[in-house]
């Protein structure tokens, strides 16, 4: 038997066979043309027009409020602007007698949400994360409220406090007449009125991040905890509610921002009238209002965003920089 034994040399063997020095520029310009030109005119419409009509409706509404909070207009026409300075904020500091006691409500509503449904809400979230039975059914009801509209809880809280047939007068006996109790028209109640309307639906809000705040906790500190010999109490205080920082850190935010641009619940019982001025409410009148004062409604708006501005730069700027750190 013979055996033929080819012995290539190092030149021969480094040679690539033919086609395939052009297959990876092949394979090159095919991933260049993976996205057709109607791919890309697909793709330039869906991320164009979201970005178009952001841009539109919030940053361009936002530099034109605050350039027409130094001047004058009626809304009929452009040519009727007038540029009035520091005029309009001028009036509203000195001469307006709604907005100190708007701005007044504006605090009440905030120290009123941080005291009563945040703490409410976190004693929800800790109990449910107990994983008791039929959890998910009390998550789903106690969250309800904050998936239906202000407007629909406003008319629904309308009904409660209704002086004649409603819920509350009934149960205390103050449905009778010489005896009514005018929850919405009284200017030392309806504030506070209100103020249970929206803590009612602000709990579910706080009880929903507090919850995945506790998803979040590592449940060895807890098991070291308990082997110290901790109490639930101890170890909530000590170990858990540390730990809760971020989720408090947004929590304080979103309540700040719920109290700035609480309107549809207050426009809907008594649209924002004897005792129960908001901010947001002198914006609309003004704007939208009979008077039709366009600057200085502006003015209002941008007082308000100023007050939100202190609260959210700082939370931005601290999110920015733990997010860069290694």
């Amino acid at each position: 038997m013979t055996t033929d034994t080819t012995t290539k040399s190092p030149e021969a063997a480094s040679v690539p066979p033919p086609g395939a020095a052009s297959a990876p520029k092949r394979a090159a310009r095919g991933n260049r043309r993976l996205l057709t030109r109607r791919d890309r005119f697909t793709l330039a419409l869906m991320a164009g027009v979201p970005t178009v009509l952001h841009v539109a409706l919030v940053w361009v509404t936002a530099l034109a409020s605050i350039a027409l909070a130094f001047t004058t207009w009626d809304g009929i026409g452009f040519d009727s602007i007038r540029w009035v300075g520091l005029q309009n904020f001028e009036q509203l500091f000195n001469d307006n007698p709604q907005f100190w006691p708007a701005v007044q409500h504006n605090v009440i509503w905030f120290v009123v949400l941080i005291l009563i449904p945040t703490p409410l809400g976190l004693f929800l979230a800790v109990q449910l994360d107990k994983r008791i039975r039929f959890s998910r059914v009390y998550q789903t009801a106690f969250f309800l409220p904050v998936v239906i509209s202000m407007a629909c809880i406003g008319f629904v809280w309308q009904l409660v406090y209704n002086p004649d047939t409603g819920l509350i007068n009934s149960l205390i006996g103050a449905n009778e007449p010489g005896h009514y109790i005018d929850w919405i028209g009284d200017p030392d109640l309806n504030l506070w009125a209100v103020l249970v309307a929206a803590s009612w639906r602000h709990t579910g809000y706080m009880m929903i991040l507090y919850l995945a705040g506790l998803k979040g906790v590592d449940p060895s500190l807890r098991e070291a905890s308990a082997l110290d010999g901790a109490n639930e109490w101890q170890t909530f205080r000590h170990v858990v509610f540390p730990t809760l920082r971020p989720t408090n850190t947004v929590v304080l935010v979103v309540t700040v921002i719920e109290a700035l641009r609480a309107f549809d619940l207050v426009f809907v019982f008594n649209k924002g009238a004897q005792g129960t001025e908001l901010l947001s409410i002198l914006v609309t009148d003004n704007i939208i209002g009979e008077s039709s004062r366009i600057g200085y409604g502006s003015a209002i708006a941008v007082v308000l965003l100023v007050i939100s501005l202190v609260v959210i730069v700082p939370y931005l700027v601290a999110t920015f920089r733990k997010e860069r750190r290694p």
